[in-house]
């Protein structure tokens, strides 16, 4: 196993709806989301934001798009018009999620990021 972080093998786009943010996470590749699916968790991902006080996390799948789709319950303590946080939108909660350190099979690693590097 080796340790990378999330953004190694997936990009990230989030926004805000209310006090709740959304996260969506999409695999540079088919087996990235195969990885994904099993690795990013809703309750990993909570962990993660718990810090930040989000409620709890509920995951969707969107399997033809390669993506995992996360709900942040009151992460944004009472969306933009009220909260005191930097990110009162929720633009920067996805980027702050690709700094998640996640361990991969180093045998699977240039399978996930196969995509990533043709596109650089």
């Amino acid at each position: 196993m080796t340790k990378i972080r999330l953004g190694e093998i997936a990009y990230a786009r989030s926004g805000d709806k209310g006090a709740s943010a959304n996260i969506g996470v999409m695999a540079y590749t088919p087996a990235g989301y195969d990885f994904l699916r099993q690795a990013l968790t809703a309750e990993r991902v909570e962990q993660f934001f718990k810090p930040m006080g989000v409620g709890k996390v509920t995951r969707y799948e969107l399997p033809n798009v390669h993506a995992l789709n996360f709900i942040l319950p009151d992460i944004l303590a009472g969306g933009g018009s009220r909260s005191l946080r930097v990110d009162a939108q929720g633009k920067a909660l996805g980027q702050a999620l690709l700094e998640m350190p996640i361990e991969v099979p180093e045998d699977l690693l240039p399978s996930l990021q196969l995509a990533r590097k043709m596109n650089s």
